[in-house]
């Protein structure tokens, strides 16, 4: 569910938060989280991603994105805010006391039992089990797309994916994007809809909550000096001047295909996801 603030100030105008009523525990658990380091789009000392830097001091959640703790039965024993990704987490107890995070799939609810397994179980939201066993139409997220390496896909809150076909040793499914790819059948995969279905909704509002979440300023190509940027220079508001609008490298931008011809996998990919 979304609030929307009253307008009392400028920065409160427009601005929107979603309720987490839902929620059932603040503080996360000490034996699954570390120490998150502040890179601010830096590696090795060098920015790689500019209009980075700052953000609000947090913990990583450690999440368990392979679910290979197979054939044993776990309860939901909470569900938490993770400042590191959009969706919510919950926390599995197992048979055995240990406790494990998971990606929060939408109607979870504490008390639930869930389970993983490589065979054939029942078809239940939150159960983890290989695409060929899954039936076709069923939402299904964090989606491996090599055995035994762990969710890699459909992993951001809202999202979501179904099986169209399993043809061979391959199951065709349609991505979020409407792209249509193959992944190997004995891959895993979670039933369900990632949780925080309202995060879309999320109106920022004021700079200050943008510069919470790490994103800096970025400043206008054309607002820049000729040796700044390909679109810097002119005399007042004026045009690009150029065919296509490019990067400060002057390499091409927006809409330009960067996608390697020759990647391995192009040839699982069947038609391509839509502008």
């Amino acid at each position: 569910m979304i609030k929307i603030y009253r307008p009392t100030t400028p920065s409160r105008r427009k601005t929107s938060i979603v309720i987490t009523k839902e929620l059932t525990k603040k503080r996360p658990e000490k034996s699954l989280i570390k120490i998150k380091k502040k890179k601010s789009g830096r590696s090795y000392g060098k920015i790689t991603i500019r209009h980075r830097g700052g953000e609000e001091k947090r913990f990583y959640r450690i999440i368990d994105f392979k679910r290979n703790k197979f054939d044993m039965e776990a309860t939901v024993i909470a569900l938490e805010y993770d400042p590191n990704r959009s969706a919510w987490i919950a926390l599995l107890e197992y048979e055995d006391k240990e406790k494990r995070y998971i990606i929060a799939p939408n109607e979870l609810k504490v008390g639930d039992k869930i389970i993983s397994s490589k065979s054939q179980i029942e078809i239940k939201v939150g159960n983890c089990l290989p695409l060929k066993y899954i039936p076709t139409g069923i939402f299904i997220y964090n989606i491996e797309l090599q055995p035994e390496k762990g969710g890699e896909i459909v992993r951001s809150a809202g999202t979501t994916t179904f099986i169209q076909s399993i043809e061979g040793k391959y199951a065709q499914l349609k991505m979020p994007s409407k792209e249509i790819r193959l992944v190997l059948k004995e891959c895993l995969a979670t039933i369900g809809q990632v949780s925080n279905l309202d995060h879309n909704n999320i109106r920022i509002g004021k700079a200050g909550r943008k510069r919470h979440i790490g994103i800096r300023p970025g400043v206008r190509g054309k607002a820049m000096n000729p040796v700044d940027h390909p679109h810097g220079g002119g005399e007042g508001n004026c045009p690009i001047g150029l065919k296509h609008p490019k990067t400060p490298w002057g390499k091409p931008a927006l809409g330009v295909k960067t996608r390697n011809k020759k990647k391995w996998n192009n040839k699982l990919i069947i038609q391509r996801r839509k502008k």
